[in-house]
Formats: C-alpha cells, sequence, structure tokens
C-alpha cells in the first residue's frame, strides 16, 4: 500500500516526538548509577543519638543503681541504647530483680534471676561478695554487654562480654545467660529462693527467652549491689 506525502510527514512528526520523549525519560527519569565515595567519620563508633531516659528511676529501680547503670552507658559508650539490663544483686533471689528497661518509654520487665553458689556460700538467698576469679563460681559485678548465642548444656544461651576490671574474665569464665530449672519460680514457693548457679545468669526458661530477645545484640547489662 503506498502512502501519499502529508502521511508520510504525519508518520514523521509522531516518530520524531517519540524518541524525543524517550530520551527524556532516559536523563531525568532514572537513578544514576554513580555514587561518591561516603567519608569515613571521625569517630567509627559514635554512639547511636537516641532520646534521654528520664532522670528519675522507672518504678520498682533504685534510684541509685539506675544512675550507675546510665553512666556505665555513657563511660562505655554502648551503641545500642534503646534497652538495657539492670541487675540489683541488693535483694534476695526470691525477688524479681533482672530488670529490662525500655529507656524511650519508660517501661520495666523484671525477671528471677540467680546468683553464683561462690558469692552466696551460705545458700541464704542473698549474694554476699562478688568475683571475677576464674574457678570462684561466684558472679561478677560491672557493665556487660550481650553476644552471640549458642546451644549448650542448658539448649540455647548467650554469652556476655565483661567491659569492667571487676567482670572482664566473663568469656573465659563462660558467663551466661542460660535457663534452669533451679530458676524456676516453683523452686520459691518449695524453698522461698532460687538455686545457685555457677556465677551465670540463670533463669526461667520463659524470662530467659524474653530477656535474650530484648537484650540481643550487644545491648548493656548493668549487675551492682548497693551497700
Amino acid at each position: 500500500m503506498s502512502l501519499n506525502r502529508r502521511e508520510l510527514l504525519r508518520l514523521g512528526a509522531v516518530g520524531a516526538g517519540a524518541v524525543a520523549l524517550s530520551s527524556s525519560a532516559g536523563s531525568v527519569g532514572l537513578p544514576s548509577l554513580i555514587y561518591s565515595q561516603p567519608q569515613a567519620p571521625a569517630d567509627p563508633l559514635p554512639p547511636v543519638q537516641v532520646p534521654q531516659p528520664a532522670l528519675q528511676a522507672p518504678g520498682g529501680i533504685d534510684p541509685q543503681l539506675f544512675q550507675r547503670a546510665k553512666a556505665a552507658l555513657e563511660q562505655h559508650r554502648i551503641w545500642y541504647r534503646d534497652k538495657i539490663g539492670i541487675v540489683d544483686f541488693t535483694r534476695p533471689s526470691s525477688e524479681a530483680r533482672f530488670h529490662v528497661v525500655d529507656l524511650h518509654g519508660g517501661s520495666v520487665q523484671s525477671h528471677l534471676v540467680a546468683h553464683g553458689r561462690g558469692s552466696d556460700p551460705d545458700h541464704s538467698g542473698y549474694l554476699e561478695r562478688f568475683s571475677n576469679l576464674p574457678g570462684s563460681y561466684a558472679t561478677s559485678k560491672g557493665t556487660y554487654t550481650t553476644a552471640d548465642y549458642y546451644d549448650g548444656k542448658y539448649g540455647l544461651s548467650m554469652r556476655v562480654d565483661g567491659l569492667d576490671d571487676t567482670n572482664d574474665n566473663a568469656m573465659s569464665r563462660a558467663i551466661v545467660i542460660h535457663n534452669a530449672w533451679y530458676a524456676e519460680p516453683e523452686m520459691i514457693e518449695i524453698h522461698g529462693k532460687l538455686g545457685r548457679s555457677e556465677g551465670c545468669f540463670a533463669m526461667s526458661r520463659k524470662s530467659q527467652w524474653e530477656v535474650m530477645r530484648q537484650l540481643a545484640g550487644g545491648r548493656m547489662i548493668y549487675a551492682e549491689k548497693l551497700a
């Protein structure tokens, strides 16, 4: 079929317009594939900036202990600052003394936790002393961060790393978060206290999973006894 001059001119105009439209879309609508090299920060691991927690301690936590935990958070420049663990070993093992604090919302979840038998040789239910020595089977005080999961004697557990000279043997001593039969709430109903660990943060199965879920990834745990 033959085309007259007017049809040829019309088709040519449409084709030119389509080429122009295609060229415009390619130059404007598609993202550039060239990226500038980011500059390395002066401090390679700056602390994450989050809203500061309230000056007053959340309910159920000793205000002095809370202030010490916040100071440790700043001193060690912990990367994650949304949630922290605070363990008040002033209290007996019959009380929920492992607190998971949400520093954004101010909420607190409290759990039972055992202490080491080397810290309570008479099995009174109260922690009497701390130790960082290998073979002491005692609880160590200070600042920890959570580390990796592993499958051990008590099933899935979580290692912790000690950051102070009072607990820097935590890794070599295999101090971890794990569950244990002697840390279940029924022990308090029967004996009025929990059993003792070998220095680990031993908890009920339910509490252990909740604590690991909330504090995983290098979040801080601060353990101390006041007076």
